[in-house]
C-alpha cells in the first residue's frame, strides 16, 4: 500500500530529524567558536588602556626613537667629524696645540650640542610623564566619569588603579634602560672631546647615565597618578603634577653631593681641579678649624692674622658615581612605593573597595 501523495515516508521523516540536528549542533558551535577565535585578540584592561592612550604610546614610542637617534648620532657621525677636526688642528696626537684648542670648531661644536640635545630629552622625560600621568592617565578620566563607569562594569576600582601604573611603567623601563646603555656608549667613546666640555657629575650627564632616568620616570607617573586622583581633574592635574616633579627633580640635585660621603684633601697651597664633584672648601686653622676660604695666596701677614694652615676640600671623585647613583635611586624608587601605596589607600576610601 502506497503513501498517499505529499504525505511522508518514515524514512524521509528520519533524514529530515537528522538534517535539523545537526543544523542546530552547527548552529550552537558557531559561537563558540567565534569566541575560541576571540582569546587570540587583545582584550581586557590592558588593551583598552592603550588603545584609549594610543595618541601617548606613538608620542612615547617617536620620543624614544628620536632620543636614540640624537644619542647615535653623536656617538657616530658627529664624533667622527669633531675627532678628525681636532686632530686636523693639531690637538692630539702629539701634535703642537694652539690657541684655537681651547675652543671648540664648528664639528666640535655640533657634537657638543648633541650631548646636550640628547641629555636634555633623558632629563625632560620625568616631567613629562608626570604631566601626562596627572592630565591625561587619571584626572581627565575621573573628571569625565570613564573611571566610575569602569569601576560599575567588570574593572574593580583596585584592578583599574594597579593597569594605570602597571602598563606604562613596563613601556617607561623599557623606553629608558636601552637610552641609558646607549647613553653610556656615547659617553665612554668620546674622552677626548669632552675632556674640557663635560664632567661625570654634571646634571646633564649624570643623571641620564645611570639608573636615575628610570628612577625619576617611575617617580613621575607614582606622583602624576597621585596627583590626578586628589585633583580628580585634568588641567589641574598636569600643572600640579609637573611643578611637583619640577621641585623633586631640584630638591635632589642639591641634595646630591651629600647623599655619601665626600673625600677630605688639605693642602698648604691649594689644589689644582682634577674633574671631581666639590662640595665645600675653604681655609683652616693651626687648631683644624675650618674657616672661609679667605685667599691669603701666602701671604704672611695675612696668614699670622688669621691663623691660617693651609685648605681643605670636600669632594667626590669619579669612583663616587655609583654610590651617589644607587643610593639616590633607592630614594626616588621608595618615595615612588609611598606614593603609589597613598594612591591606592585614596581610591579605597573613596570607593569603599578593597585594594
Amino acid at each position: 500500500m502506497t503513501a498517499p501523495t505529499g504525505a511522508e515516508t518514515p524514512a524521509q521523516k528520519l533524514s529530515r530529524e537528522d538534517t535539523d540536528t545537526s543544523a542546530a549542533l552547527t548552529a550552537a558551535e558557531t559561537p563558540a567558536r567565534k569566541r575560541s577565535r576571540g582569546l587570540y585578540r587583545p582584550h581586557g584592561l590592558t588593551w583598552a588602556l592603550l588603545r584609549v592612550h594610543r595618541s601617548a604610546l606613538w608620542f612615547w614610542l617617536l620620543y624614544v626613537a628620536v632620543t636614540a637617534a640624537t644619542i647615535l648620532w653623536t656617538y657616530g657621525p658627529g664624533a667622527t667629524a669633531a675627532m678628525d677636526e681636532l686632530a686636523a688642528s693639531g690637538c692630539r696626537d702629539g701634535g703642537m696645540p694652539n690657541l684655537g684648542c681651547d675652543t671648540l670648531g664648528p664639528d666640535g661644536a655640533r657634537w657638543d650640542s648633541g650631548v646636550a640635545l640628547g641629555s636634555a630629552l633623558l632629563t625632560v622625560a620625568p616631567l613629562l610623564i608626570a604631566a601626562w600621568a596627572g592630565g591625561s592617565l587619571i584626572g581627565r578620566e575621573l573628571e569625565d566619569g570613564t573611571a566610575r563607569l569602569a569601576w560599575t562594569q567588570s574593572v574593580s576600582p583596585a584592578r583599574w588603579l594597579a593597569g594605570k601604573l602597571a602598563v606604562p611603567a613596563v613601556l617607561i623601563i623599557a623606553g629608558t634602560v636601552p637610552l641609558t646603555l646607549l647613553h653610556r656608549v656615547m659617553w665612554a667613546a668620546t674622552p677626548e672631546l669632552r675632556q674640557d666640555s663635560w664632567n661625570w657629575y654634571d646634571t646633564g650627564i649624570f643623571e641620564p647615565h645611570g639608573t636615575l632616568t628610570t628612577a625619576y620616570a617611575l617617580l613621575g607617573l607614582a606622583l602624576g597618578v597621585l596627583v590626578g586622583l586628589v585633583a580628580r581633574r585634568s588641567l589641574p592635574g598636569l600643572g600640579i603634577a609637573l611643578v611637583a616633579m619640577g621641585i623633586v627633580v631640584q630638591q635632589f640635585q642639591s641634595l646630591r653631593p651629600h647623599l655619601w660621603p665626600a673625600v677630605t684633601r688639605t693642602s698648604a697651597v691649594g689644589f689644582e681641579d682634577d674633574g671631581s664633584m666639590t662640595v665645600g672648601r675653604g681655609s683652616y686653622t693651626s687648631t683644624g678649624a675650618r674657616i672661609p676660604d679667605l685667599f691669603c695666596d701666602g701671604k704672611a701677614p695675612c696668614v699670622a692674622r688669621h691663623d691660617v694652615a693651609g685648605v681643605y676640600r670636600d669632594y667626590h671623585p669619579a669612583s663616587h658615581f655609583w654610590p651617589l647613583q644607587l643610593v639616590e635611586t633607592g630614594i626616588l624608587l621608595a618615595l615612588a612605593t609611598v606614593a603609589t601605596l597613598i594612591a591606592f589607600t585614596l581610591v579605597r576610601r573613596r570607593t569603599g573597595a578593597s585594594v
